[in-house]
């Protein structure tokens, strides 16, 4: 508990708006695409099947729906966003593994390897001064 006090203590004191509008870009994105997998279930069925003879692949897909969607709105009012985030992470690892496993897309393969370095900074630094966190943590 200590290193999280000690990086959010860092996080408010080096804190940009450039990097909280970036936190509620990233919070845009995943809840855009939560809401494109939920309403597309082809797509969703294009990109399952390389993990189709996985055990749990069933699994997989119930998790990335609701994790884009909450974690999205997490991540944009800055709300637990390092758990949010943490979230985040094995979808996106799986998001660029399924580019090599199955049909390459390079489009998709960046914007996973983008989110995914965005989401991975953002465990470190926390939510940042203009965050529900940082307001929440003021009123005590």
């Amino acid at each position: 508990m200590g290193l999280i006090k000690k990086l959010n203590k860092w996080a408010n004191a080096h804190t940009y708006l450039i990097l909280d509008l970036i936190r509620v870009l990233l919070g845009i994105v995943l809840f855009v695409k939560g809401i494109e997998f939920m309403t597309n279930f082809e797509e969703m069925e294009k990109l399952a099947l390389p993990f189709q003879n996985v055990p749990g692949g069933m699994i997989v897909l119930h998790y990335l729906v609701p994790a884009h969607f909450v974690g999205g709105i997490l991540i944009m009012v800055g709300l637990l966003t390092r758990w949010a985030a943490i979230a985040q992470i094995p979808i996106l690892f799986g998001a660029i593994l399924t580019n090599f496993l199955g049909v390459m897309n390079t489009n998709n393969l960046m914007l996973a390897f983008i989110v995914l370095l965005t989401s991975l900074f953002f465990v470190v630094y926390g939510s940042g001064k203009n965050s529900v966190d940082y307001y929440l943590k003021m009123q005590q």
